[in-house]
């Protein structure tokens, strides 16, 4: 008989975990009408509880253990020194409310963030308020509707979205109140420029563009594309989702990108995962900055000094202020500010040399990825990619292997799944992404992985469809799971209670 560990039922009677000293000052009688009869709270030693998380933490896949090439999502491993500056008490402790005079180092860190942004992509302007890419979408559309209104060019109804963009531009443009337009890809993986032509007109608001492309592209015809939108009236606006494809070798507002977004989860080594905290920054040119949201940090020119005001001893005081044409707060405060400074922080770590080697090196490993696992699987398109390689396992399907198949499998190795059946274009797709921070070994031991999978599903393909077999869980009935959550546990004591009329409740 297998012994199960315990996992969720510790609680035992009279166990604590901490135990206060007497007070020394009277106490306060507590109100009754506060009290309640029973607390369903665990009884629990402080052992109990470390060993408890610990365990629970040992359950998830994290970039902290293996490889986690999830395809568009960039899931680079975090500087732990970012960690470390961002629970700084200055930083950590600050009130959003707090008074600009006792906050000027956060104003100018945030400051020279925005500079910096603005320098590594060719902007001349850069909000940080957006909480995350998605909401940094919507900020740069609602920019765009709001140009187009106060010139009086109502007409202009439609945004362009190719089918190779990231997967949340359709849905953003609906929610600004936009038409999509859906533009195909070329047989290179491009945007396919007689579609672009087509499309253009006096009903177009702009496009949106994800370049690098969710293929995994460079997008060779950029200049084009961005000339044809531009010359029919309409702006242009860069998804930044992967951006860390290109850092300090091509800056899209050198290309005539309009505005575009970063995500600093992606490209900055701020944390990633679990809904969040993710940070969404927009990047516009000049005759757009009027219209990001606010308020915005600006330094002012003081007399040096003087002390007046929180001025630093460079004579510059650092203030909020609203642009004139703002579209209004999109996040309460000022943004996820503590992302800010992780982001600050790996910038300022790296350099702008620090920041080229790692667009380069992450081209690099996918590139090297896409040389060893060629022969094995197809290629969606078959030319040099840039951060992240799409396969395809429609060879393996020929087999009975399905993608979620190859997917669970790759559970037994200790590897998170790449994307699977995005994008959307490419049948059976394997969106790879492995980031400049994993070394070749770790390279390596994927396409290890990689290629006996492919063995697996021409000599033996019941163990790929019957995967994952080391895991604590087996497959699980996903739609199943989709359509009846659970997503609360409750201890055994309070479920039984539960079940117990009323009656016998009060007579506990």
């Amino acid at each position: 008989m297998a012994v199960e560990p315990l996992i969720f039922e510790l609680s035992q009677p009279e166990r604590r975990g901490v135990r206060f000293p007497a007070p020394d000052v009277p106490e306060t009688p507590f109100p009754d009408e506060l009290r309640r009869d029973r607390l369903d709270w665990p009884e629990v030693s402080e052992i109990d509880v470390i060993r408890h998380f610990t365990r629970l933490s040992q359950k998830n896949h994290a970039i902290d253990i293996n490889i986690y090439p999830l395809g568009s999502c960039t899931m680079k491993y975090n500087p732990k020194i970012n960690e470390a500056v961002a629970r700084l008490p200055g930083f950590a402790e600050l009130h959003p409310y707090q008074d600009e005079a006792d906050a000027q180092g956060a104003l100018e860190l945030m400051h020279e963030l925005q500079e910096m942004l603005g320098e590594i992509s060719g902007f001349d302007a850069v909000g940080l308020q957006p909480a995350a890419g998605s909401q940094g979408e919507l900020t740069g559309v609602l920019m765009i509707r709001a140009y187009h209104r106060e010139r009086g060019d109502t007409a202009r109804t439609k945004i362009l979205v190719p089918d190779s963009a990231h997967g949340t531009n359709p849905a953003t443009a609906i929610m600004a109140g936009f038409e999509v337009v859906t533009l195909p890809s070329d047989a290179r993986g491009n945007v396919d420029l007689e579609a672009v032509r087509s499309a253009v007109g006096s009903d177009t608001a702009g496009l949106m563009i994800t370049n690098p492309n969710t293929l995994g592209l460079w997008d060779e015809h950029i200049r084009e594309v961005v000339d044809l939108v531009h010359e029919a009236g309409g702006l242009v606006y860069n998804d930044g989702a992967n951006f860390n494809a290109i850092l300090g070798i091509a800056r899209p507002g050198d290309l005539g990108i309009d505005v575009m977004h970063f995500n600093l989860h992606k490209t900055f080594s701020t944390p990633h995962g679990g809904g969040g905290p993710g940070s969404g920054p927009v990047g516009v040119r000049a005759d757009l900055e009027a219209y990001l949201p606010g308020p915005r940090v600006r330094a002012v020119r003081t007399e040096a000094g003087s002390g007046n005001g929180g001025a630093t001893d460079e004579g510059v005081r650092f203030e909020w202020f609203q642009p004139e044409k703002s579209i209004g707060r999109v996040h309460s405060f000022h943004g996820n500010f503590g992302m800010h400074v992780r982001a600050y922080c790996y910038i300022r770590m790296h350099g702008a040399a620090g920041l080229r080697q790692v667009s380069e090196d992450a081209v690099l490993n996918a590139n090297y990825l896409l040389a060893r696992l060629r022969d094995r699987y197809e290629v969606a398109y078959d030319r040099t990619c840039m951060h992240e390689l799409v396969l395809s396992g429609s060879r393996q399907k020929a087999n009975g292997v399905r993608t979620l198949d190859i997917a669970k499998r790759l559970l037994d190795f200790g590897v998170h799944p790449p994307t699977t059946y995005f994008p959307l274009i490419v049948p059976e797709s394997i969106m790879i992404e492995p980031t400049e921070t994993e070394s070749k070994e770790s390279l390596d031991f994927f396409v290890d992985a990689m290629l006996q999978i492919a063995d697996e599903a021409e000599r033996t393909p019941e163990v790929v469809t019957g995967a994952p077999h080391r895991t604590e869980f087996k497959r699980l009935d996903e739609v199943a799971a989709n359509r009846n959550l659970n997503l609360r546990w409750q201890p055994a004591r309070a479920e039984q209670a539960a079940a117990q009329p009323k009656e016998a409740l009060a007579a506990d």
